[in-house]
């Protein structure tokens, strides 16, 4: 049995993949807490330029927020199979 969450019920340690664009070539794609990823689009929706820094699963970063092009958050994964609970 499967069973799912809206968005709203998210817990505050469950992660999510965001990917970010820089303009150039580069995508930063990290796992994040929801909290955070809410907070970077919160930075970018500022208008401001400054920086924007958070953890992540596998560091530290810090990110230009007037060189950010997007941010994709990915759907969450579906899980499959006998007792699977997302």
């Amino acid at each position: 049995m499967v069973f799912w969450q809206s968005s709203s019920e998210m817990s505050e340690n469950e992660r999510i993949r965001i990917e970010i664009a820089f303009d150039g070539p580069q995508v930063l794609s990290v796992l994040v807490p929801q909290p955070t990823a809410d907070a970077l689009e919160r930075a970018l929706g500022s208008g401001q330029e400054s920086s924007y820094s958070f953890e992540a699963d596998d560091g530290s970063y810090t990110v230009a927020v007037r060189r950010v092009v997007y941010v994709k958050r990915f759907a969450r994964e579906s899980r499959v199979g006998f007792g699977a609970v997302a």
